[in-house]
C-alpha cells in the first residue's frame, strides 16, 4: 500500500503545483504521513486515520497563514485618488456619447447616464478602464 500512498502524494503535489490557489497541499502532507506510516504498518485503517489526522491537522495549522495569503491589501494607485472628487465639464456628456472632465489638473473622457452640460461640476464616481464615470453635483444657491 505505500505505492498507492506514494503516487497519491505525487498527484497531489502535482495538482498542488498546476492551480493558483491552494487546495490539496494538505492533502499532500497527509499522504505523505501515511505513506510513511504505511512502512512501519501493514494495516489500512491505520494508514488512513493518520492520512484524515494529519490533513486536518495541517489544514487547522495552516489556516491563518493561507487567510493572510489570500487577502491582498490593495494600494491605492495615482488613478484612485480621482474617486470622489469634484471635477468640471469641458465637453458635454450625453448618455449615449462620452465627453470630457477636468479633474486634478488632467482632461478623461467621462461617461454618465444623465446628460450633463459644459460646465458643470461633476463627483467622479469611479474609473473604467480610462474612462471617467460621473454624476453631476448640484449647486446650492
Amino acid at each position: 500500500m505505500s505505492g498507492i500512498w506514494l503516487i497519491v502524494f505525487v498527484a497531489l503535489s502535482f495538482f498542488e503545483l498546476t492551480t493558483v490557489n491552494l487546495v490539496s497541499i494538505w492533502f499532500a502532507i497527509g499522504s505523505l504521513a501515511s505513506f510513511v506510516t504505511s512502512l512501519l504498518v501493514e494495516e489500512p485503517t491505520i494508514q488512513i486515520a493518520v492520512f484524515v489526522i494529519v490533513s486536518f491537522i495541517s489544514l487547522v495549522c495552516t489556516k491563518s497563514i493561507v487567510k493572510k495569503l489570500r487577502t491582498r491589501e490593495i494600494i491605492p494607485t495615482n488613478l484612485d485618488r480621482v474617486i470622489g472628487k469634484i471635477g468640471v465639464v469641458t465637453e458635454e456628456i450625453t448618455k449615449l456619447e462620452p465627453g470630457e472632465v477636468k479633474v486634478d489638473g488632467k482632461r478623461w473622457s467621462a461617461t454618465s447616464r444623465k446628460k450633463i452640460n459644459v460646465g458643470s461640476k461633476v463627483e467622479i464616481l469611479s474609473i473604467d478602464g480610462v474612462k471617467l464615470s460621473v454624476s453631476e453635483v448640484k449647486e446650492e444657491d
